[in-house]
This record gives structure tokens, C-alpha cells and sequence, in this order.
């Protein structure tokens, strides 16, 4: 896999059946003679290409309002496609919540999209990353109102040594290489408005979600942040009443299903707190 390389059906952003679109009670308690403030949740996968639907059922039985749309990152995809839309139209909050990729696009979207309530980022990444398309060439991942957005080209000269592949060395070649693009194709993260919450295996593989999600704090400054991180854990957190996600191509995701099982539990309270607002 790596910055640029995957295996993902599907083209845009888009609910393919009743199973990607959950609709909860959507709403969480605002006290006696109050009425219930409603919450939609924005779920979004990262490069497997397969919906988080055992998380998006987990969200909705909280009485949250969730659209876990299926898309791929092998053309650009627009931001703005994504269904904020839809979410908007019936509830009150709105909240981003993405894994790795997802997580990225979750970040930006935070940033562009002054209706974002908060962001919730399972793996997190600090910058937007170009993508390979068949020709071996790069291009933008994301758009926003028609604008390709600037990314990290993706070192071409770095290979894997191990078995399978891990790509966090990858990612730190390339920071190097291409110094003044990832300056261009920081995420602007100072930008969102609500609150933060970054989960991070100190163990992932596949790219370094703690180092990332360091530089978001530190890139925040005293704007609402919280950071969930375990040392043993990998790239792929496992929720309370989840099964370990088994989709995507071969690769060195790091953890255990111990560990990432272990940072879900500590992840949980928090994410219900983000989500109650």
C-alpha cells in the first residue's frame, strides 16, 4: 500500500445501502423541559475501502445520527461530496470521525468546513499526501470546491526491506525529501474550531500517528486537544465491542490485537464525551 497504493472499489463518496446510512435516536440528553440536542456523525474509513459499519452501529446504538460512506483515494476525491449536507439538514451537531485516511480527510474537513462541531482521528495524520494513479505518476487526494489541495509527494526511491512491508520509514523519507511541499500541505489544524481528539498506537507500522499527532497538538496550541495513546498499539484501533478490521492490502499495520483492543477501551470515554458534546 504505502502513500499511494491501493485496492479499493468504488469512485465517490457515496452510501451504497441502508447498512452505510444508521440513523439513531439521534440525540443526547440536554436536561429536563429541554429539547434532545441532535448529533450526526460523519464516518469515514481509511484505505481498505471497506465502511467502518460494526463502529457506525456501535455510534448509532449511542442515539447518534451516523453516515459511513464507501469511497476510494485512487482519483481526487472532493472533500465537499462527502454528505455534511445531509447530516446538517436534521441535526444540530455535527462531528467528523475517520481512520488514518479517513482520518485525514475528517481533519481537513474540520478545517474547511465551519459547520464541523469536532473531529475525532483514529491514526492521525499532520499533512495531505499526493496519490499514485495507474501511469506511476501522482496526483492531489482531495478537493475542495473544485481546488486540488497541495500534498507530500511520496519518495519514489524508498523501498521496503521487510516482510510484509511496513511504510512509516516511507513517510519520514519523504517529509525529508519534499521539506518545502509538506510545508504547503500541512493540514491546517488551527483552523477547526471545536475540539480534537487524536488515538495513536505508538507501535503503527504504517505510518507515525504519535509523531503526527503531536505536531497537531503543538500546531493547536491552547485550542481544545485531547490525545488518547498507547506505546504497544498499531495503526487500527479496536473499539469496545468491535472485531479486529482484516480488509485492506498486506502490509505491517504494528500492535497486537491486545494492545490496539486496550487503546479502544481507553479511546471510548472519551469519544463519548466528544460525541455528548
Amino acid at each position: 500500500m504505502g502513500p499511494g497504493r491501493h485496492d479499493e472499489p468504488g469512485r465517490r463518496p457515496q452510501a451504497r445501502d441502508g447498512h452505510h446510512r444508521l440513523h439513531g435516536a439521534q440525540g443526547v440528553p440536554a436536561g429536563r423541559g429541554r429539547r434532545r440536542v441532535t448529533t450526526g456523525v460523519l464516518l469515514l474509513h481509511g484505505s481498505s475501502g471497506t465502511p467502518d459499519l460494526e463502529r457506525a452501529r456501535i455510534l448509532e446504538a449511542e442515539g447518534y445520527d451516523v453516515l459511513a460512506p464507501r469511497w476510494t483515494v485512487r482519483e481526487e476525491v472532493a472533500l465537499d461530496s462527502f454528505p455534511l449536507d445531509e447530516l446538517a439538514a436534521r441535526n444540530d451537531r455535527l462531528v467528523v470521525m475517520g481512520s488514518s485516511w479517513g482520518a485525514e480527510a475528517a481533519l481537513l474537513l474540520g478545517a474547511l468546513d465551519e459547520r464541523v462541531d469536532a473531529v475525532i482521528a483514529f491514526a492521525p495524520g499532520a499533512y495531505v499526501w499526493g496519490r499514485f494513479v495507474e501511469n506511476g505518476s501522482q496526483r492531489p487526494a482531495w478537493t475542495w470546491h473544485g481546488e486540488p489541495l497541495p500534498f507530500v509527494p511520496s519518495d519514489p526511491d524508498w523501498k521496503a526491506y521487510d516482510d510484509p512491508p511496513s511504510f512509516v520509514g516511507w513517510y519520514r523519507q519523504s517529509l525529508k525529501r519534499y521539506a518545502a511541499e509538506a510545508e504547503a500541505a500541512r493540514i491546517p489544524v488551527e483552523r477547526i474550531r471545536g475540539e480534537v481528539l487524536l488515538i495513536a498506537g505508538g507501535d503503527d507500522k504504517v505510518w507515525p500517528s504519535t509523531e503526527f499527532a503531536d505536531e497537531i497538538v503543538r500546531r493547536r496550541g491552547e485550542r481544545t486537544t485531547r490525545v488518547v495513546a498507547l506505546p504497544a498499539a498499531g495503526h487500527r484501533t479496536v473499539l469496545p465491542g468491535e472485531q479486529p478490521k482484516t480488509a485492506g492490502q498486506r502490509m505491517a499495520r504494528g500492535g497486537t490485537e491486545e494492545a490496539d483492543r486496550e487503546l479502544g477501551a481507553l479511546a471510548w470515554p472519551e469519544i463519548r464525551k466528544v460525541l455528548a458534546g
